[in-house]
């Protein structure tokens, strides 16, 4: 015994440092190259403060944002994503040839104001759709969280803010709740370790999935956890993987994989509680990783007007040069009558001396009036057009967030029109592709009626689609079976 415990007794104290050099995964080990270890992320159980530090390369919030535009960015983000339109570029086209002076058809000022009318009445429109995305913000990032702080006995769960939830902590959550962030899991109310999680939010599939709590820390108490070391992967946009360590005190390395990780939007199902250690939070979880922001949307109907556009565009082009040609060559046949003609004089006799008319030459001339058919023909695209599209929009959509019919009864959520821009493109559906029949039905059974044996056992009473028998029928038949059999 003196041989064996002699060596321990003498034996320097474990230096933290050594450890944290080791390699990120005994696996990896033989693989990874030195870059990729150097990025391998420390995170320190029960201490946000030291997780993120600078040396980690932790992120501090949980707040996510899925807002389009900032108070910044709003006025050129949203006048680039409005000129997309066609229409839009020909009218400015207009605007800006009326202020030279040979070209003026009406004032200068109030040649923008048509225009003007439309981009701010869209930019009302998106700034509105833009104003809901933050709402829906702010009620994700102050949604009720549980923290346990291990380092302040007794280690009772505190209520925080999921904006305020910080990488290192760790959090609670209970049956029929949502992660506020991507965890690794470390016990669960299962002996087992087991979990069952429901990814909806994330994959759209409705079945429950298993995640396990290491049996290593399955059985130790919150305050157990701190000083605990996890070396996990940087964020990636990788949902189905994940690869990380974690250390207890001066145990071995024990391995985490996919199984052990549940990510933010989950919700917790058939399990009373959950315990994990906050790793990814705000926009480095995977599923905002995998978010590409709120697109700009286009219906169908538009990008069609676009195209005709272009070739009513094309036609009024053709027209404009067709009169140019001519009043070039009218011009050219009548060059030395321009002082007396009657509708075309250079000289104004009527003054004493003669006054010189505004004329600019042949080439001038030509190209004044290619321009001056533009503005005779601007009615080939109308802008009233689109001033009477947003006003449609805007009105279907209130009328559609206020039919009772699209109403959910059992929730009471009305329809919420979330892109005006697409409207036109509701009932428009030409093809569905389903890999299964889930994917557009309820996988739900539910008992509606049964006759064994002449005996009725739904007590006679018809049932309306949808209803759902009453427990004691169920039991009735229950009985009868098991009496049977």
């Amino acid at each position: 015994m003196q041989s064996c415990c002699s060596p321990s007794s003498q034996s320097p104290p474990p230096n933290p440092a050594s450890k944290l050099s080791l390699p990120l995964l005994p696996t990896m080990a033989s693989t990874a190259t030195a870059a990729d270890l150097q990025d391998a992320r420390l995170i320190f159980v029960g201490d946000p403060d030291r997780s993120a530090s600078h040396e980690s390369g932790v992120g501090a919030s949980n707040a996510i944002r899925t807002n389009k535009y900032t108070l910044l960015t709003f006025v050129p983000r949203n006048l680039f994503e409005q000129f997309r339109r066609v229409a839009y570029i020909y009218f400015l086209a207009l605007a800006l040839l009326n202020q030279i002076p040979q070209l003026t058809v009406f004032g200068r000022q109030t040649a923008f104001i048509p225009l003007g009318t439309v981009l701010v009445l869209t930019a009302i429109k998106d700034a509105y759709e833009d104003y809901q995305r933050h709402r829906s913000d702010t009620t994700e990032n102050n949604r009720p969280a549980a923290v346990i702080p291990v380092h302040r006995p007794p280690a009772t769960a505190t209520v925080k803010k999921w904006k305020e939830v910080r990488v290192g902590e760790l959090v609670r959550v209970e049956a029929n709740e949502t992660l506020p962030c991507d965890i690794v899991l470390l016990a669960t109310s299962d002996p087992t370790g087991a979990a069952f999680v429901q990814t909806i939010n994330l994959d759209g599939e409705s079945n429950l999935k298993t995640r396990y709590a290491k049996v290593q820390t399955a059985t130790l108490d919150p305050e157990a956890m701190a000083g605990a070391v996890l070396r996990c992967e940087p964020p990636d946009l990788n949902i189905y993987g994940f690869q990380a360590t974690i250390e207890l005190g001066d145990g071995p390395r024990i391995p985490l994989g996919p199984t052990n990780i549940a990510l933010r939007g989950c919700e917790i199902k058939n399990t009373s509680w959950v315990v994990g250690v906050a790793v990814y939070t705000g926009m480095e979880t995977k599923v905002m990783l995998n978010s590409s922001g709120a697109p700009s949307k286009r219906s169908r109907l538009e990008t069609r007007m676009n195209r005709e556009i272009i070739v009513l565009a094309v036609i009024m082009i053709v027209l404009c040069s067709v009169i140019a040609i001519c009043t070039g060559t009218w011009i050219h046949s009548n060059r030395d009558k321009l002082d007396t003609l009657p509708f075309y004089r250079k000289m104004d006799y009527s003054k004493v001396p003669p006054r010189v008319y505004l004329y600019n030459g042949l080439g001038l001339e030509t190209l004044f009036a290619f321009l001056k058919s533009i503005f005779s023909f601007q009615n080939f695209i109308p802008i009233s057009l689109y001033i009477s599209m947003e006003m449609s929009r805007l009105m279907q959509s209130f009328m559609m967030t206020q039919d009772k019919s699209m109403c959910h009864e059992a929730t009471g959520n009305k329809l919420q029109c979330r892109a005006l821009n697409i409207n036109e493109d509701l009932g428009q559906i030409k093809y569905v592709f389903s890999d299964k029949t889930g994917t557009l039905t309820e996988n739900k059974m539910v008992f509606q009626c049964a006759s064994i044996y002449g005996v009725d056992y739904n007590d006679g009473v018809p049932l309306s689609p949808g209803e759902i028998a009453p427990h004691p029928t169920i039991g009735k038949l229950y009985m009868f079976l098991v009496n049977e059999l």
